[in-house]
């Protein structure tokens, strides 16, 4: 009795029944068209001429995306021989497909785009994994939950589509937060909500005196578009005009003659308590270059100002030129208007020496004295007469 027990499948029967199996398979599969080896329809959806076709569907050959396990080449690589778009973006890590190498490098195209599933079905499903949002500049960290408290969802943002973003998205989610708010802030600076947010709010708690223009004094409550009117984008806000004369310049009382370097005498916090400094302005030392003769000069006294008044404060002045009657005579306070009320062609005694007019006209005719009104004709050194005050 032979007691050796043989496995069925390694006899010469189980060989050759092998053999005839393979062969059926075989035969089934080149029959079939590779059909009992697919994973399913492939998309049939129209697109641009990449390869020599306008969509998966009119790929034939599953060796034309699918390498074989012992080739150098993956399925990745076969992608890009087709879509050589994406292929240059991710050499670029500021394009979507190059951050997405950058930040999740362990990404395949397949992870994403996923085929197999039907002619009409989405070539693009996320499915587990997160899009780097962050790495393309706009943050979910703020934007998780509507007001309502419903998650919010990637149609809520991108609609059917993943790849577009809907233009008002942005507007319908604010506007049930504060409608008043997002309709002033979609006239005073458009509907490109993401030209200028990137998700964080990083406006809502903008320091403005962190740059050099600072808001400071009277500009500390101007509204941002007094200054940045038709602003639509980040490169529409940084380049308002800093320079005071840029908004001020109708304002300008010296008609352009002073320059437009406001700061040089004014400041933000009084802009009426200027501060004049003759050193930051290249001008003649006359200074009737920029100051007219005043009209109570009445021509008197030439254009050297500088001999009675300074820089320092124009009041009060120091007459230093010829005078015929002594400037502190008597009790006066020595100012013009003491002796000279009304212009400086004509003066008075009577406004401090209230004399009886009719008695000091009969005492002076006496003495043959026809004009007794100019008293400096005798009394030149502001001695009083000697009749007195009566």
């Amino acid at each position: 009795m032979n007691t050796t027990n043989r496995l069925g499948c390694l006899t010469g029967t189980g060989f050759v029944a092998a053999l005839i199996t393979l062969f059926v398979l075989v035969g089934v599969a080149f029959a079939s068209g590779s059909q009992m080896f697919s994973a399913g329809e492939l998309n049939a959806q129209p697109g641009e001429t990449m390869g020599g076709v306008t969509s998966h569907a009119d790929i034939k050959e599953c060796k034309t995306c699918h390498s074989a396990p012992w080739e150098r080449a993956t399925m990745a690589d076969r992608c890009l021989e087709c879509h050589t778009e994406i292929a240059s973006q991710m050499l670029n890590t500021a394009e979507l497909h190059g951050s997405i190498v950058q930040k999740s490098p362990s990404i395949a195209c397949r992870d994403c785009h996923q085929d197999h599933r039907g002619a009409n079905a989405e070539l693009t499903n996320l499915g587990e994994n997160v899009f780097p949002h962050e790495a393309l500049g706009f943050s979910l960290n703020e934007h998780q939950r509507k007001e309502s408290g419903a998650p919010i969802t990637c149609d809520d943002c991108h609609g059917e589509d993943v790849t577009t973003f809907v233009s008002d998205s942005c507007q319908t989610c604010h506007s049930e937060m504060d409608v008043a708010f997002a309709q002033a802030h979609l006239l005073s600076f458009g509907s490109d909500c993401i030209a200028c947010h990137d998700g964080v709010d990083r406006f809502d708690d903008f320091n403005h005196n962190a740059y050099p223009f600072k808001l400071e004094g009277g500009h500390a409550n101007v509204a941002c578009t007094e200054c940045h009117l038709d602003a639509r984008s980040i490169a529409d806000m940084q380049s308002a005009p800093q320079s005071c004369y840029s908004c001020h310049y109708q304002d300008d009382e010296h008609n352009g003659d002073y320059g437009q370097e406001c700061e040089n005498c004014h400041n933000p916090s009084n802009w009426e308590d200027a501060q004049f400094d003759h050193e930051r302005f290249a001008v003649s030392n006359s200074c009737v270059t920029c100051h007219a003769e005043p009209q109570e000069h009445a021509g008197q006294f030439g254009t050297d100002c500088a001999s009675c008044h300074t820089t320092t404060a124009w009041e009060p002045a120091s007459y230093n030129g010829t005078h015929t009657f002594p400037i502190q005579h008597g009790d006066g306070d020595g100012s013009c208007q003491t002796c000279h009320p009304n212009s400086l062609t004509t003066y008075t005694c009577y406004g401090c020496h209230e004399h009886n007019q009719v008695n000091i006209a009969a005492e002076h005719l006496e003495e043959g004295i026809s004009d007794y009104q100019n008293c400096i004709e005798c009394h030149s050194d502001g001695r009083e007469h000697e009749g007195g005050d009566d």
